[in-house]
């Protein structure tokens, strides 16, 4: 008898009140970044009205004592002549001129900086820069969306405009270059030599471009481009000293290349790639492929900051496959939690009395939960001697996602695309407590939007009689 998957596509009018405890991960958590500038940007124009105050004081002053100093200078003696004159010099300078230098010593900047002070131990890190930089590339390879796409801002479901300047996309190619990620440095240096060859202006200097992209291409293979790029490079500052290092050694390489190429001529031809295109490289992920096709919605069959356990160690920690944050609700926080936790219940035909408490989480930017099983598989889990293991899954969306955001199922060609008010549920194990590996699921990479979700996991326990056990192994 071959197992079914039972996998539901509901209708959910629960309320859920939305919690969020890293910047980046958590679109939530972002948007009091949003307030925060906000109040900087108001602190700072307040300084500025101040300074222009302090200045326009000081301006009239100066203006005052030009027109008086050109009279007083030009007849000293008959200007002093006059007794009242005399005084109002010696008044001046005693008095006026200390003044006018206790005004020029004022800092109107006090507050501003007090204020960006107390903001700026809020802000994000270069940790979330770095997270922030790889959600960008993440969305880059999964919705397959080039840099000058992503630059102009040219994505599905936007309602605001925003670009990458030259600037900003120098920073994305140094921060990959920084992670040993030629691959993405090599496509970000390339856009940003682009946009300086469309006559954008920016702080940064073709020169700066050369020296990452030529050592990029280096490390991915490219002798030849390597090559080409650093005799630019030099041709732009003949005086750079690891140019010029790098030159000796790139024809160095290339001569040795030439005389293999020479000696083994006679076993073949030897296979070239196109020059200036390069491959992804494989990583630790066997269903990459198929997951992220599923997330662009190709193949499709079927429609319908968080923790994780180390698999090593069983301890919660964080990871960067998943990308969200998530915090956990009992019955007694809200009526709500109780009445959410009750329908699921009817809906299912299980007991909530052993399942784990609603989780709610909000992925943030390029929020993503690679390829995994929600069962355990792993026995040193203390909750499977007393709650069993993560029998079924209800997932209720929370939030419309403009565009990205999936929930994919990578062994079975389905995808189910985020939309308020439904819900998704499944089986994990088959009726015998084994695990069903085909509920190998993953939340695609929100590419544009805000994903709330929640969910319940159920246990084995208190379902003995709810979802009995079948006759054999796979039932």
């Amino acid at each position: 008898m071959k197992p079914q998957v039972s996998m539901l596509l509901l209708t959910w009018f629960g309320v859920l009140g939305c919690s969020w405890a890293e910047f980046f991960t958590s679109i939530g958590h972002m948007t009091d970044l949003i307030y925060a500038e906000k109040d900087l940007v108001k602190s700072l124009k307040e300084y500025i009205l101040m300074e222009e105050a302090k200045l326009s004081k000081i301006k009239s002053w100066a203006n005052k004592m030009e027109v008086l100093t050109s009279k007083s200078a030009a007849d000293p003696e008959g200007y002093l002549a006059h007794p009242v004159n005399a005084y109002k010099l010696v008044k001046r300078l005693n008095t006026d001129w200390p003044a006018l230098e206790d005004l020029v010593l004022q800092d109107p900047a006090a507050g501003f900086i007090a204020n960006f002070s107390v903001q700026r131990q809020f802000f994000p890190t270069d940790e979330d820069e770095m997270g922030a930089a790889k959600a960008l590339m993440r969305l880059q390879d999964t919705y397959k969306l080039d840099p000058d796409t992503i630059s102009k801002g040219e994505l599905p479901g936007t309602k605001y405009q925003a670009t990458l300047s030259v600037d900003d996309c120098f920073g994305m190619g140094r921060l990959a270059y920084n992670e040993g990620d030629y691959y993405h440095t090599v496509l970000w240096m390339e856009q940003v030599l682009k946009q300086l060859d469309a006559g954008e202006e920016a702080t940064t200097a073709k020169a700066q471009v050369l020296d990452y992209l030529s050592y990029a291409v280096f490390q991915l293979g490219d002798l030849h481009r390597a090559l080409e790029l650093t005799r630019r490079l030099l041709s732009l500052d003949p005086s750079h000293e690891r140019a010029g290092g790098n030159l000796r050694y790139f024809e160095h390489l290339l001569e040795e290349e030439r005389g293999k190429v020479l000696s083994n001529q006679s076993s073949g031809a030897v296979p070239v790639s196109q020059e200036g295109i390069y491959e992804r490289p494989v990583d630790y992920l066997p269903e990459r492929d198929v997951y992220e096709s599923l997330c662009r919605g190709e193949g499709v069959k079927l429609l319908a900051r968080a923790t994780v356990r180390d698999p090593k160690t069983g301890v919660l920690t964080v990871a960067s496959y998943r990308v969200s944050k998530s915090s956990w609700l009992e019955e007694d926080d809200d009526p709500v939690v109780a009445q959410v936790n009750r329908r699921m219940q009817h809906i299912t035909g299980l007991t909530v009395t052993t399942a784990e408490l609603l989780q709610v989480a909000n992925y943030g930017l390029g929020g993503q939960y690679e390829p995994h099983f929600d069962f355990s598989r792993r026995p040193f889990d203390s909750g499977l001697k007393t709650e069993g293991n993560r029998l079924a899954t209800f997932l209720n969306y929370m939030s419309d996602v403009e565009a990205g955001g999936a929930t994919v199922f990578p062994d079975l060609g389905a995808a189910i695309w985020p939309k308020k008010g439904t819900a998704v549920f499944w089986y994990n194990l088959l009726r015998s407590g084994e695990g069903d590996y085909r509920t190998r699921h993953a939340a695609c990479p929100v590419l544009v939007g805000c994903k709330w979700v929640s969910n319940k996991w159920f246990h084995e326990r208190g379902q003995e009689f709810l979802r009995p056990c079948g006759a054999t192994e796979v039932d």
